[in-house]
């Protein structure tokens, strides 16, 4: 796995063998958390259209339906992956640690 595109505080596109990911930051009130889905095939037609312009829209709908809230009826909701966090964070750790001369860590 590993970091293709992103946009600082807000989303992070992950691609794997399987396909692509995109992983969401959403905060509602004091509830927060990330919200990574593999994009289905609409949204990769939408991607392969518009590119990092369509991955910001994509991610501000996921965040204001409100998926991870209880009584949040987001149909991102289901979507939701799950059992994926160490790959995400090792992704993230390469990606950083290639991003910068002598492997210091991103800060955007």
């Amino acid at each position: 796995m590993q970091v293709i595109d992103h946009q600082p505080h807000a989303w992070l596109l992950l691609e794997d063998d399987s396909g692509l990911l995109l992983d969401v930051e959403c905060h509602h009130g004091a509830v927060s958390c990330s919200v990574l889905i593999r994009l289905n095939d609409e949204e990769l037609a939408e991607y392969r259209r518009d590119g990092h312009a369509y991955l910001d829209r994509l991610a501000q709908a996921i965040h204001y339906s409100a998926p991870i809230l209880a009584i949040s009826t987001s149909p991102y909701k289901a979507r939701k992956l799950r059992g994926y966090e160490e790959q995400v964070l090792q992704a993230i750790s390469q990606w950083q640690a290639q991003a910068l001369p002598g492997g210091a860590a991103r800060q955007d």
